[in-house]
């Protein structure tokens, strides 16, 4: 009887087990996707660095699959988010520059997605997902500055008129520049969900305080199905001075900063291994795009990153240094330790791979990216990226082809931002290179570089240096044309007539001042307005 017994009890026990293990199979796995401000790709251990300390962010690439032809669908912050996030060329949200005017400076601006768009986390929502934002954007306060200098320099044309506009014009300035003078507390918040939680934020516990949320967000989701974007303000400027990490890199506060990062990183991970998630949970680690080489300054250093062998860096149109990003992916028990793939990949393929592995079947809008995971579980040999298009705003810069059959990786571009001064490999008067104008110059014929043989685009081919010239500015030609048929809209703004690359797809443009400029009655206050100001405890992790 008792044997009886016992086998009765065994049998429900495995029969138990059987079920629990049923259901860890058809769950559908977790993402925890982090994403460094201004990174280069020249920062980090595993793409080349002997430096600077990432050992945390180089544990994932030898537990998983890394990228070396990840690209950022534009070199600046904003457009290339957009791209991220949506699967789709900026362009096609409306977040495209004609201009000086490029980014979103103002959480009081009206700019931002359209509401026909979607997003990767919209998406996984309709399937069951918890989804999280974990992000702090830093603005660089040169920006604003050089703005409102240039808008309050307007009144000072002449003598005569600024007497005879004197009040009109003491009015327009402290309207055009109150954003800017009050930038720290209206802009440099912490929201929760819809609700400012404090006004203006303390920069020096900031990078524990988004930690300590991402962490308590996976912990609250062991059981369910979530996706954690965490978006670090690290490395942008201002740089950060925690003092368990000022001093301790070979490269300044800026290394500083970077070490930090790979400590949150290491964290992030643990927290993942720590609760058993690991084997269900898609890791990835990526910047949005290159490191900004103009940044620095006499008392500081350098403040902006190094992108390795690679020409140019933020802003910079398509040179390789500002689009060529670190990309890793782990995932372990479904994909292969120590993994390299070489095939050119981009951070729009995030948006159709997530909704593959959320099983997110239904039909969508046009997208420009590709599910990688046939190419990371090693599958396939090849990127479904034969083309890829680089924008320097709403203009199309340059076209990479990646020939079937074919190692070669040809780069055509059409039009280079002029660095200032010539040579120096930045745009040291503006702080940021433009797509316009006399800020660009135009090549005919295009310039052209095999990536696979001089990756620095150091050495433009020509007819003699190169059999296939005429065809691959054919084929590029004949490619330009597919994917200009695509958008919506090929008819030119006023603005963009004398510029032979310019698509505006008919969707509202997002980057005019009319979107830019803070409004009041959008700007996000706790307290009374315009006297904004709270204050939260930090969590303690």
């Amino acid at each position: 009887m008792r044997s009886h017994l016992l086998a009765h009890l065994l049998y429900l026990l495995l029969a138990a087990g059987r079920d629990v293990t049923g259901k860890e199979v058809d769950r559908k796995p977790n993402f925890v996707l982090m994403m460094v401000d201004d990174l280069g790709i020249g920062d980090v251990g595993c793409y080349g660095n002997d430096t600077i300390r990432t050992p945390n962010i180089d544990r994932l690439a030898s537990e998983g699959v890394k990228l070396t032809q990840h690209i950022a669908a534009a070199p600046l912050c904003t457009p290339s988010r957009a791209a991220f996030m949506t699967g789709r060329y900026a362009l096609r949200s409306g977040l495209g520059s004609t201009g000086r005017v490029q980014v979103l400076l103002f959480l009081g601006g009206s700019g931002g997605l359209p509401p026909s768009e979607t997003t990767f986390a919209k998406r996984l929502q309709q399937h069951g997902y918890t989804t999280s934002l974990v992000v702090s954007g830093s603005l660089s306060l040169f920006l604003a500055l050089q703005v409102c200098v240039h808008v309050c320099g307007l009144f000072e044309v002449s003598l005569w008129l600024f007497v005879a506009l004197f009040f009109l014009s003491i009015l327009a300035t402290a309207v055009w520049c109150m954003p800017f003078k009050l930038l720290p507390t209206w802009n440099c918040i912490i929201m929760r969900n819809q609700e400012v939680t404090e006004q203006p934020m303390t920069v020096e516990t900031l990078p524990q305080r988004l930690l300590g949320e991402a962490q308590s967000f996976i912990k609250r989701n062991v059981d369910n199905p979530f996706l954690l974007f965490f978006s670090l303000a690290h490395v942008h400027t201002p740089l950060f001075k925690t003092p368990a990490f000022a001093g301790k890199s070979r490269h300044g506060r800026y290394g500083d900063n970077l070490e930090e990062v790979d400590w949150m990183i290491g964290k992030i991970t643990e927290t993942v291994d720590s609760l058993g998630l690991a084997n269900n949970t898609l890791m990835y680690f990526t910047s949005d795009h290159g490191g900004h080489l103009e940044d620095a300054d006499s008392i500081i250093g350098q403040k902006g990153g190094w992108n390795g062998i690679y020409k140019g860096g933020k802003a910079m149109g398509g040179w390789e240094g500002g689009i060529r990003v670190p990309g890793i992916f782990r995932w372990p028990g479904r994909l292969a330790a120590g993994r390299v793939v070489d095939e050119p990949t981009s951070l729009m393929d995030l948006y159709p791979t997530l909704k593959y592995l959320a099983k997110d079947t239904q039909p969508d809008r046009q997208s420009d990216g590709y599910n990688l995971m046939p190419l990371l579980e090693g599958k396939v040999d090849r990127s479904e990226h034969e083309f890829m298009f680089h924008y320097c705003g709403i203009y199309l810069n340059a076209v990479r082809w990646h020939p079937p059959g074919s190692d070669s990786l040809f780069k055509v571009h059409f039009f280079t931002p002029n660095f200032s001064p010539p040579g120096a490999g930045g745009c040291y008067d503006t702080k940021v290179c433009l797509c316009h104008g006399d800020h660009v110059t135009h090549h005919s014929p295009p310039l052209l570089y095999d990536l696979f043989h001089d990756p620095s685009e150091s050495r433009p081919l020509t007819p003699d240096t190169e059999p296939r010239y005429a065809e691959i500015l054919e084929q590029t030609a004949k490619a330009v044309e597919r994917h200009r048929n695509t958008l919506t809209n090929k008819q030119a703004s006023d603005d963009t007539h004398s510029h032979p690359n310019a698509d505006v797809p008919s969707v509202q443009s997002q980057m005019t001042w009319d979107k830019i400029l803070w409004r009041p009655r959008l700007q996000p206050c706790c307290g009374t307005f315009p006297f904004c100001g709270c204050k939260e405890e930090p969590t303690h992790i």
